[in-house]
């Protein structure tokens, strides 16, 4: 037996079985599946029907889940977890007012977001009052391969890493800029590193065009994507020059809130996107 079996074997003995089926229960909702029955429940989850009620009965009276009828759906206790656990992020608090300045100066929306396995997560925003509205919020995911904010955030991946993140052959598709595999996609971020930038119309939504940068920790590893979000109609009348030097500017401050300095990378990754 090896090390990381070994490992994985003293960890096991800790896991506490009913609590993992309640952490997995609440992870089967979603945005794509927002209400879910008991029966449904037992099936994803391959359990008696009998023990998904006792989840649900235990989960309802601590506030993760509601009931209506016979379906359930996340309950306040989930966002007010979520609601800390952004709180707690030394990236939100030192990120939120560098957000501000940047959506002051530039009077569009401006973003922080960060990776959580195959997808990126918004963990920060600030809009101005305008007419341009957008769905994305704080907790929206969107698909990591998919976006050019996914490709700041992959960058540090290698191809080995990058197809354990994506095993299968074919990626979904979003668009026709979509990369098709992982080693396009693979190919797609080694060339946003060479370049120092990207730029692309339409990558996920054809309405809208993102400017973003990467922000490092201490380690020198990205760890966010700093961006604004500019309706692509509008692309063609903004100073790109201005737009692009205020947004690597606030996401290099944030990087050196977060004690990163250049040599404490091999490689500097700077992207401007148009997502």
């Amino acid at each position: 037996m090896n090390d990381t079996d070994s490992l994985k074997e003293n960890q096991d003995k800790y896991i506490v079985p009913g609590l993992e089926r309640g952490l997995l229960l609440l992870c089967e909702f979603s945005r794509q599946n927002r209400t879910l029955t008991a029966p449904e429940l037992a099936r994803r989850l391959a359990l008696p029907r009998s023990t998904i009620f006792r989840l649900l009965t235990t989960l309802e009276t601590m506030g993760f889940v509601t009931r209506s009828g016979n379906e359930y759906r996340l309950g306040m206790s989930v966002l007010r977890l979520g609601f800390e656990y952004l709180a707690s992020l030394e990236l939100t608090e030192l990120g939120q007012p560098l957000l501000a300045r940047l959506c002051d100066h530039l009077n569009y929306p401006s973003n922080l977001v960060v990776r959580d396995g195959r997808s990126i997560v918004y963990v920060a925003k600030v809009s101005p009052p305008s007419v341009f509205s957008s769905a994305v919020t704080v907790g929206t995911r969107l698909p990591a391969h998919a976006t050019v904010l996914g490709r700041v955030l992959l960058a540090d991946l290698s191809l080995t890493e990058l197809r354990e993140l994506y095993p299968e052959e074919h990626l979904e598709q979003y668009s026709h800029s979509t990369p098709k595999t992982a080693l396009e996609l693979f190919d797609l971020v080694q060339a946003d590193r060479l370049r120092g930038y990207v730029s692309g119309e339409g990558f996920f939504e054809s309405t809208i065009s993102t400017v973003a940068a990467p922000v490092r920790d201490a380690s020198g590893q990205v760890v966010a994507a700093l961006g604004v979000t500019i309706p692509t109609v509008q692309i063609g009348h903004v100073n790109f020059a201005n737009l692009l030097g205020q947004v690597r500017g606030s996401a290099d401050e944030l990087s050196r809130l977060l004690n990163y300095t250049p040599a404490s990378s091999h490689g500097r990754v700077t992207a401007l996107m148009r997502d």
